[in-house]
């Protein structure tokens, strides 16, 4: 074997080993890089048509839309033993909002320490002073959420300025004459 033949050799030994190297580095460098871009396209993809459902479709919220009126706790004590007065009432002014893109008007209500009224008269009013009530009977001393459809008040025929909205007692219409009424959650909802 000559000296040239020798040089040969052992460059293609070499040179062959690492081309064998280098090239299993580019096969793993190929499939990272694959990987990553098949990565990236599934997050793109992902976004995009969460994005696109987001904006085109509606929301399963938006059948039930509450405007609420009052989130705290409101209690309504009344003695007709006492009072004078033949009524007792509670009322929650409206601010300047159109009731009528909602269907219902919701709160949740109960009777306190023994004193269960049994009927209480919610009253609507609007701003051209048309009134409208409607009875709620049955009223204990456990929580009782009601939803009264806005039809049900008859009486008025312009729902876009609602004055207010009140809670009544009436002395002749209650079954005890002394107690508390509990009242929470008050809004319009569609």
């Amino acid at each position: 074997m000559t000296r040239d033949e020798i040089y040969d050799h052992l460059a293609r030994v070499y040179l062959g080993k690492r081309q064998e190297a280098d090239l299993q580095g580019k096969r793993r460098w190929n499939a990272w890089l694959l990987n990553n871009i098949l990565i990236t396209v599934i997050i793109f993809a992902g976004a995009f048509y969460g994005l696109t459902a987001f904006l085109t479709k509606q929301s399963p919220w938006q059948s039930r839309i509450i405007f609420s009126l009052h989130n705290e706790l409101v209690r309504m004590d009344y003695d007709f033993n006492q009072d004078f007065s033949p009524v007792k009432s509670f009322a929650l002014s409206i601010p300047r909002m159109d009731a009528s893109r909602y269907k219902n008007v919701q709160f949740a209500i109960r009777a306190k320490d023994g004193g269960t009224p049994g009927i209480i008269k919610i009253v609507l009013v609007n701003q051209k002073g048309e009134t409208a009530s409607y009875y709620i009977q049955g009223m204990d001393a456990s929580w009782q959420e009601y939803s009264i459809p806005l039809e049900e008040f008859r009486q008025i025929t312009d729902w876009t300025h609602l004055r207010d909205i009140s809670f009544v007692l009436e002395s002749w219409n209650v079954e005890q004459k002394k107690g508390v009424i509990l009242i929470d959650n008050i809004c319009f909802s569609s």
